[in-house]
Formats: structure tokens, C-alpha cells, sequence
């Protein structure tokens, strides 16, 4: 049996049960998912400053899944906020859900459009798109134009929003599948698949099977080069938990 561990790097308890959801709908059988969000931190992330304070709680979560003894654990923020620092610490495979959505949207297209929350984190995107080396492979970038937390108060405007920028970047940018932006979209991506008929990819989903994939295969994160256990040294603070 495989145990994976699903991080949600915001606080918000609504959104945290909508990407567990989303998770088991593709675990396989024998597959476990934990799904899990930091107590302290923010209610939602969308810039770098909320990332960077969400990264500390991803790291107390990836410490207490060892603790638990899981498999592999999933990031699931699109900003894949603490990745390589979370590589670090577990011993399993950790997958952030951005880089797992581009990846399995270059192996079912070759070109690929991102539909996300807020305009001001395409840029995070398109630093992302950059650092995994699939610029050339996004067609577009699309926000709706609503904050994150929008997608969890009920209304369905927020998903509404997705829908219409989906078959706007269908219809105008040349893409062969869409990348949802947002953890809290994850839940709409079969649904969005099979109306537009074309791949429509949620990277929770994604990671999920990814870290399935790499467990079956024997893999773990690395500890030959810079991805080694961290170097051995006291915190302090608000950080000895840490130790």
C-alpha cells in the first residue's frame, strides 16, 4: 500500500477537502491519500510573499508525513511554493502540482495554455513555465480575474469564469490542452475535458500519479547533489520545531 501525503500550502480547510477529493478520484487501489494544510500561515496564496511564509508550512507537513511514514508527497499549489526545500528534507518523491501539470500536458500536446486565478500570478507562471523549461511549449496564459478563495464561497462564479476561460484559449490560442492554475480548480477538470473535448489537466491529479509512478519504480528524491539532506545545523526560534 502506498501513502501519500497531499499538502495544501494555504489554511483554508474547505479548499484542502476539494484537492483530497480530487486526489483519491484517481488514486489507485492500495493507494492512501493524507490531505493536509498548515494550522498558521495564510488563507490563500497569490504572490511571493504568501508563498514564502506558506513554504515554512509545507516543510512542517513534509516532516510530519516521514514522521507518518507515507510514500510521496504532493505540493498542491500552483506555485509550488518550499519544492526543492521539501526535496530536501523527505525521502520520498515530492511532486509540485505546476510542475506535474506541464509535464503531462507535453506528453498529450504540444502546445499547452494555462487558465490561473489573479493576473498578477502569470508572472509566477511564466517563472515557472521558465524554470521547467516549457516556455516554448505555452501557448497562453489566462486569469479570470478572481482571487483564490473565490473558487470556495458557493456561488459558481469563479468556476464559471474557468469554463469561459477555457474555450477562450480552445478557441483562440492553439493549444492541445489547458492547464488549471489553482489547486481549488482540480475538481473541474474531467468535467472541462469533456466538453471541450481535449485534455483538460488538473495537477493534483497529476502529481498524484506521478508520486504513484515513482514509488512502483523504487524511486526516491535524491541525496546525491544539491537535493542531500539539509546540512546538519541548530534553528532557533520559531524554527526549532524544525530540527
Amino acid at each position: 500500500m502506498s501513502l501519500i501525503q497531499v499538502i495544501n500550502p494555504n489554511t483554508s480547510l474547505t479548499m484542502t477537502e476539494t484537492i483530497g477529493a480530487a486526489a483519491r478520484a484517481v488514486a489507485a487501489p492500495g493507494t492512501e491519500i493524507i490531505a493536509v494544510s498548515p494550522s498558521q500561515g495564510v488563507p490563500s496564496i497569490e504572490g511571493h510573499f504568501d508563498e514564502a511564509i506558506a513554504a515554512i508550512g509545507v516543510l512542517e507537513q513534509v516532516k510530519r508525513g516521514k514522521a507518518q511514514g507515507v510514500s510521496g508527497h504532493v505540493i498542491a499549489c500552483f506555485g509550488d511554493p518550499g519544492l526543492l526545500a521539501a526535496r530536501e528534507l523527505a525521502s520520498g518523491p515530492v511532486i509540485g502540482i505546476a510542475e506535474a501539470a506541464m509535464h503531462t500536458a507535453t506528453l498529450v500536446a504540444t502546445r499547452f495554455s494555462i487558465v490561473t486565478t489573479l493576473p498578477r500570478t502569470l508572472t509566477i507562471a511564466r517563472h515557472l513555465l521558465q524554470q521547467y523549461g516549457f516556455t516554448h511549449h505555452c501557448a497562453a496564459l489566462h486569469a479570470i480575474d478572481l482571487p483564490v478563495l473565490a473558487l470556495e464561497d458557493g456561488s459558481g462564479i469563479a468556476q464559471e469564469k474557468v469554463r469561459q476561460r477555457c474555450l477562450q484559449a480552445k478557441q483562440q490560442d492553439g493549444c492541445g490542452a489547458i492547464v488549471l492554475g489553482c489547486g481549488g480548480m482540480a475538481t473541474l477538470a474531467r468535467d472541462l475535458t469533456q466538453e471541450l473535448g481535449m485534455p483538460v489537466i488538473d495537477g493534483v491529479s497529476a502529481a498524484v500519479k506521478m508520486v504513484e509512478a515513482l514509488v512502483a519504480l523504487g524511486f526516491g528524491t535524491s541525496k546525491h547533489g544539491d537535493l542531500d539532506w539539509p546540512i546538519a545545523k541548530p534553528l532557533s526560534g520559531a524554527f526549532q520545531h524544525l530540527n
